[in-house]
């Protein structure tokens, strides 16, 4: 249409962002649906969607908003926001994060849209990223094994807890001890758990720890007021007593602090927070876990260890600990799925930047801050409550109404503690001006104290709150990575340097079944580097943070809507959190209506792990459901089971569309089954990406959802994390979602212990969903969805020929993803899904999920967000793959040396002389001419995982063997 005759809301593209978002073009659609022998995309939504479950109209939300009017109303909400100055502490504390960190890291989809590292070859950047942060958690707290991050401190604690049962074979107890001076939303979160395992939980002074027979111990260090004490007599006296000792800690503070290996700690848990991560309103943070060598075996979430290649190179790779739930289901001793690689990168490479000798400035700069205002404060007659300190006082005897006043006047947000006295922790932020200010507000204006005096005071007198004893001895951070990378310049380029070793979004398609790797657009991930978003302390008064908020409850008001539920609680930070959180509301409800003895939970034998791993996780009775030979639930073998069950069922545990990636015709059956014997149902989120718009799990039976909000609502995966879950509920489980101590929830049951260490979990990430569903409105939202189906459909179709598609729905249609099945491949060829994998590789791809939810597949998933081309292209590489896997097959190429046994292939083997390979270079590391365009190279060749978890390591390879590679 010419523009002259357009009226002026005609010009007014709203669509605009939706046609960003969504891959394929109109005329790409016409292609794809003509390759289906369909007219329209209602003909295929009709045969692939249970007519009974469709949702029939369009979701009651806003017309989309444009990027422009979508960033402009975030900002009006940022600036209800009100960013005081916080001295709060309690876990979380004002941090500068390295511009050159922050624009080549955290705001680079390079780093951003990576996927977890399952693929080693194409993650040797991120991988070494994660070992440095390991290496520095190990090196501060003294102990010998990290794993690389936990979801928060909080959680942390309880994953400690968990091992201490389990690894103690000496001790026969069931109870545990937590001192009194932990933070308290970790005591929260601890309590929580605990009473899923049905421990005994003992909240006493530290120092009482000896009266009590318990397995394990929970001490913080320093204290939650601020105290440094030596913990070697009480963790001494413990291990005499076979009592496993965890010590909550601060990384910082181990910088000057005796570190708690050296006190002989068995566990050390706690936040990376302050090594550049802003506090976010609570999140994400990577939170750390560290143990003795003799737990290696036993620690919860992924390490990174290092391994060698097919070159005998060095090569990085998750250890076998990694995904215990997926292989050990309900007999696993953890659910965790996502860490926080993202942010544990941003930590490592803090300390990267700084060095040994940065921290300690840093951290004697902070010491020193906090020792001029003690010292100030009881000269002016003011009562510590500890003569001990690293950051943190706490004063006693004090008018804390009148200090409240003060410090509001002067925007200063301080702790208060219930008995009335009042906390302070400084920072790294924190001034020699911000201490002149806190004697104003803590004493008057005529206090009369100098700062240059009192500096001149404590340096003459060698005044410290840190007693001789009490201090570090040992170095760290002697690895040269860590010395070298001093100017912006080297740590820009180092930066550079491991990013290009990675795959991400912004190289090709991540075709990942049940990952759902779609885009991450730039315009969503802008407001999170925000102050006003990103550097608000959680526990900050209510009315400073007004935006935050409302932000919270329109996302929220946005999923209820979407997902056909109640209410949604925010708090849980990733998805395997939120079967957890989503499990505990059923368990607590149960309860409530005198059915606590309701144990049984029923879960498809197609289940992702974390489900079975879950339910454990709340002492439930896993009973496996089979599956017929479509993939669907057997509702016959369903049936028999809930019957039998009946009296003690609690809930079922469903993925929809089914993790075999098909919709169900019977769903609505398998809700009412459950229903009928007094059961709740838990619908799995993790393929919400096909339902949006579509279906809603509260209209077909569900009680109870999580939502991944990294998968379907665009959050990053940010190289295996951040993650958030939060959970949709029905009116009835509303008030038995987890609440909060420190920062309580309305219309929440008071007794429900929080799961996360923050309210609303990883809160400064949810304006990405909030953007990402504001800007597509309802029919976006929809179309993205039949999209997503679309592209799966025309995947299968184009692939059928070459691969069977192991499971269809009763129309012949897939869902959102489509399995494609190598096993009589490998029997005929003797190639397995891993050598496909790894070929792709080559081609410039990501691997599909390989072996889940069916050993010997793989499983694909294109997302809406690709376009036809890179969808073709795909499809291409594919095709041409099986022709490859043809040639072994014919006896063409031996079946031990052809391009896909010995894929990936990297610049060392086509500069080989020895090249001794029954194929041309040409072909192993440019097998197409869209290859031969834009060439992505791997890393390292093909890891040797065998060797890897045979020889577990951790720790930074020295420097001689890098040089070597």
């Amino acid at each position: 249409m010419p523009f002259e005759t357009r009226r002026l809301a005609e010009l007014a593209d709203h669509d605009a962002f939706i046609k960003r978002h969504n891959g394929p073009s109109a005329d790409d659609v016409s292609t794809m649906l003509k390759a289906l022998d369909l007219q329209r995309m209602d003909d295929l939504i009709e045969q692939t969607v249970p007519s009974d479950i469709r949702l029939g109209r369009e979701l009651a939300l806003d017309e989309p908003r444009s990027e422009a009017e979508a960033l402009d109303y975030l900002s009006q909400l940022a600036r209800q926001n009100r960013v005081a100055k916080s001295y709060i502490g309690q876990g979380y504390y004002g941090t500068h994060m390295p511009a050159v960190i922050q624009r080549n890291v955290l705001e680079n989809p390079g780093w951003y849209t990576a996927y977890t590292p399952y693929q080693p070859e194409i993650s040797q950047g991120r991988l070494e990223g994660l070992l440095n942060f390991q290496q520095v958690v190990m090196d501060l707290t003294g102990m010998e094994l990290a794993n690389a991050s936990l979801l928060d401190e909080a959680t942390a604690a309880a994953e400690a807890m968990a091992l201490c049962k389990r690894a103690n074979k000496k001790n026969k107890s069931n109870a545990f001890f937590v001192a009194d001076d932990v933070f308290a939303q970790t005591l929260d979160v601890v309590k929580t758990r605990a009473d899923c395992f049905g421990f005994e939980l003992i909240v006493g002074p530290a120092a009482s720890l000896p009266e009590h027979e318990v397995f394990g111990a929970l001490l913080q260090y320093p204290t939650a007021s601020g105290e440094i004490s030596d913990l070697a007599p009480l963790i001494n006296a413990a291990a005499e007593r076979s009592i496993m000792t965890c010590v909550a800690t601060d990384l910082l503070s181990l910088v000057l602090l005796k570190e708690p290996g050296a006190m002989g700690a068995d566990i050390v848990v706690g936040n990376s927070q302050r090594f550049g991560v802003p506090m976010g309103f609570g999140g994400p943070h990577a939170a750390f876990f560290a143990t003795s060598d003799k737990l290696k075996r036993s620690i919860p979430g992924r390490i990174i260890g290092v391994s060698k290649d097919s070159r005998g190179n060095t090569a990085l790779r998750m250890a076998m600990q990694t995904r215990e739930q997926h292989i050990r289901r309900e007999k696993a001793t953890s659910n965790i799925c996502t860490a926080q690689a993202l942010l544990a990168n941003i930590a490592g490479f803090y300390a990267t930047y700084h060095g040994a000798e940065g921290l300690r400035t840093i951290a004697g700069r902070v010491h020193r801050l906090t020792t001029l205002l003690a010292e100030g404060l009881q000269q002016a007659g003011i009562t510590l409550a500890h003569h001990t300190w690293f950051d943190t006082l706490r004063l006693t005897q004090v008018d804390a109404g009148k200090i409240h006043g003060r410090a509001m006047t002067h925007d200063i947000n301080l702790h208060y503690f219930a008995n009335g006295d009042v906390g302070i922790s400084l920072d790294e932020t924190t001034t020699a001006h911000d201490v002149a200010r806190l004697f104003d507000v803590l004493l008057s204006d005529e206090h009369g104290l100098s700062i240059t005096a009192l500096d001149e005071q404590v340096v003459t007198n060698r005044i410290s709150g840190i007693p001789d004893g009490y201090r570090r001895e040992s170095d760290f951070l002697t690895h040269p990575t860590f010395k070298r990378y001093r100017s912006e310049t080297e740590m820009l380029r180092y930066l550079k340097r491991l990013e290009n070793k990675d795959l991400s979004l912004a190289h090709a398609m991540i075709p990942l079944g049940s990952c759902t790797m779609k885009l991450n657009a730039t315009s969503e991930m802008i407001p999170v580097s925000w102050p006003a978003f990103a550097h608000l302390h959680p526990f900050a008064p209510r009315d400073q943070v007004a935006g935050y908020h409302q932000m919270i409850d329109e996302l929220a008001a946005f999923l209820v809507e979407v997902t056909g539920y109640d209410h949604i609680s925010m708090q849980p930070n990733s998805g395997a959190q939120g079967e957890y959180a989503g499990l505990l509301a059923i368990r607590r409800y149960q309860a409530a209506q005198g059915e606590a003895h309701r144990k049984v939970c029923l879960i498809p034998s197609s289940a992702h792990g974390t489900n079975p791993a879950s339910a454990a996780m709340l002492s439930m009775e896993v009973v496996v459901v089979e599956c017929d030979q479509n993939g669907n639930i057997d509702l016959d073998d369903l049936t028999r089971k809930a019957e039998q069950h009946s009296e003690r069922l609690s809930a079922v545990m469903i993925t929809y569309p089914s993790t075999h990636g098909v919709f169900e015709s019977h769903v609505r059956k398998v809700c009412e089954v459950v229903h009928e014997h007094g059961g709740q149902v838990y619908v799995d989120g993790a393929n919400m990406n096909a339902q949006v718009g579509l279906t809603r799990p509260g209209d077909f039976g569900g009680d109870v959802s999580h939502l991944n909000l990294h998968k379907t609502f665009c959050i990053p995966h940010g190289g295996g994390g951040p993650g958030m879950g939060p959970i949709g509920v029905k009116a009835h489980l509303a008030p038995y979602v987890a609440n909060h101590v420190v920062t309580p929830i309305n219309g929440v049951d008071p007794t429900s212990g929080a799961v996360a260490a923050a309210a609303f979990g990883s809160a400064s990430i949810l304006p990405i969903s909030w953007a990402y569903i504001k800007m597509m409105g309802a029919r976006g939202l929809r179309e993205a969805t039949e999209l997503a189906i679309l592209n799966a459909n025309y995947i299968a179709k184009r692939l059928e020929a070459s691969y069977p598609i192991l499971y269809r729905g009763e129309n012949d249609t897939v869902a959102h993803e489509c399995i494609i099945d190598i096993r009589p491949l490998k029997s005929a060829s003797g190639i397995s899904e891993e050598d496909i994998a790894k070929r792709l590789m080559d081609y410039g791809f990501h691997a599909p999920t390989m072996s889940f939810p069916v050993p010997g597949t793989l499983m694909i998933e294109p997302t809406e967000s690709e376009s036809l081309y890179e969808i073709d292209r795909f499809c291409d590489a594919m095709i041409a793959i099986r022709e490859e896997i043809a040639r072994v097959e014919s006896g063409d190429w031996p079946v031990g040396n052809n391009p896909l046994v010995n894929a990936p292939h990297t610049q060392a083997d086509l500069i080989d002389s020895e090249w001794q390979r029954p194929y041309d270079r040409e072909l192993a590391a440019f097998p197409t001419e869209a290859v031969k365009a834009s060439k992505y190279w791997p890393a390292v060749n093909r890891v040797d995982n065998v060797f890897g978890d045979r020889q577990l390591i951790c720790s930074c390879p020295s420097i001689d063997e890098y040089r070597d590679a």
